[in-house]
């Protein structure tokens, strides 16, 4: 097994230079999910996340995914599935043939996208098993993959993690933090070499 830095040596590394707001492109309109689905559909691969609203109560269902994020290694966008247009272009986006869409811990967005928008995603590329079969740890996340391919620290906002992304007005941090989540992904992709096939799905158990 390969090894893992853990959380005190991660702290110790340099941070990972994440998007700023100039390369991140917040989807809310039929003209802007058109845009965006141009330039991705011409990308051969993609980094991919979600995010839902919290839910805390006990029993209390998400109805997310509320904001779908997919990232090129020059910029982001964040989609708000609130839009009927938006959630149409999505759909079609993660049905694509042909475009590995990379992430990790995708078991649970793959999910709720089958059941917020109806389709099954083509070509999904869970990062995790990846690390695994090339000796890692189960589960590397994105903190330990950008630290072992980079030696950088990527920092997550725990404020906007738990923060509500079914508002119609998202912050600049939640923008940031959304998009990153993808942009580290396909960053992650690129720095393992994967010539996978696209049609490939790999999730992590």
């Amino acid at each position: 097994m390969h090894h893992t830095p853990d959380k005190d040596a991660i702290a110790m590394l340099p941070p990972f230079a994440r998007l700023g707001l100039d390369r991140i492109a917040l989807v809310t309109s039929e003209a802007q999910a058109h845009a965006a689905f141009a330039t991705l559909a011409v990308a051969r691969a993609w980094g991919f996340d979600t995010e839902s609203k919290p839910t805390f109560r006990v029993g209390e269902a998400s109805d997310g995914p509320h904001i779908l994020q997919l990232s090129t290694p020059e910029r982001a966008w964040v989609f708000q599935l609130h839009d009927p247009t938006c959630r149409a272009v999505a759909a079609e986006l993660l049905q694509m043939k042909g475009v590995a869409k990379a992430g990790f811990g995708l078991r649970d967005d793959r999910k709720r996208i089958i059941e917020k928008l109806g389709v099954e995603p083509v070509g999904i590329l869970e990062l995790n098993t990846v690390f695994r079969e090339r000796g890692y740890r189960k589960d590397m996340g994105v903190k330990g993959a950008v630290a072992v391919l980079f030696q950088q620290r990527f920092i997550k906002s725990k404020k906007a993690a738990t923060s509500n992304w079914a508002n119609p007005q998202l912050t600049e941090a939640q923008l940031v933090y959304a998009a990153n989540d993808a942009y580290a992904a396909i960053r992650v992709f690129d720095a393992l070499g994967l010539g996978l096939s696209p049609g490939m799905t790999s999730f992590s158990g």
